[in-house]
């Protein structure tokens, strides 16, 4: 009888042993992320901190315009993941089945007037443009150039094409004045605090300015996309935001 006992509480023992818990497997692999040219400065940090929470993982950063890489994407270039400076972008991406899952807005911005340092045109407000010679403004189908054009509707400000200067994106909008081939720009707030004392910086009144909503979603077709997810979780994430608000970046 002991016998039996003791082989049933070694069945039972057996039975009620639990076996511990598989390590989550860790990130590893590589993807490309298309960023718009105002995120620069915070995809870099972003990809920075993935990459130590991450080590095995490696990511490929793409700026340029947001519409040059919806461009870019919808002709086939190698991305995983999108992260535009307006909606309306990655929208384009969705109506065109290259997002996986409905875009998420993962930062705000807005928009400010560089001049140059020592404002020698004592520019105050927006509306000051007007009588300026050369103005730099971002491409028309370019997020930042459909928000300038915005902002200046509002602001009831006209200025004559001839007198504007297109960059391919904002970092060449700014550097249009940044080189002295432009008198001031309208760029993102962000990028005007990150070119510090290069630049002089005049506020757009709230109620003339835009609330540019940037949006991020995961590459239909990508060769990693537990990865892709991973770094859009990441982009999402509490620490996430953290990077992004250091950089003057707004909450949706």
């Amino acid at each position: 009888m002991k016998r039996i006992i003791g082989v049933l509480m070694v069945g039972i023992c057996a039975m009620g042993t639990i076996a511990p818990a598989a390590a989550a497997s860790p990130l590893k692999g590589e993807i490309t992320v298309s960023a718009a040219a105002s995120l620069t400065d915070s995809f870099t940090a972003l990809a920075k901190a993935f990459r130590a929470a991450n080590p095995k993982v490696k990511v490929r950063l793409n700026f340029a315009s947001s519409s040059t890489l919806v461009a870019q994407i919808q002709s086939g270039a190698p991305s995983d993941v999108i992260a535009a400076a307006d909606m309306s972008s990655v929208e384009k991406l969705v109506t065109s089945g290259n997002v996986v899952a409905a875009p998420r807005v993962f930062a705000r911005n807005s928009l400010s007037v560089a001049v140059k340092p020592g404002n020698p045109e004592k520019v105050k407000s927006i509306n000051d443009l007007a009588r300026l010679r050369t103005i730099a403004l971002c491409g028309k189908t370019v997020p930042c150039g459909v928000y300038a054009s915005t902002v200046l509707a509002r602001s009831g400000v006209a200025i004559n094409e001839s007198n504007i200067t297109r960059g391919a994106d904002v970092k060449a909008t700014l550097g249009a004045v940044v080189t002295g081939d432009a008198d001031a720009a309208i760029v993102y707030k962000t990028d005007v605090v990150a070119a510090g004392k290069t630049i002089h910086v005049v506020d757009i009144a709230a109620s003339s300015n835009v609330k540019a909503m940037y949006g991020i979603a995961s590459i239909r077709g990508s060769k990693n996309a537990s990865l892709a997810k991973a770094f859009v979780d990441f982009v999402l994430s509490e620490q996430g935001w953290k990077i992004l608000k250091g950089f003057g970046f707004q909450k949706p």
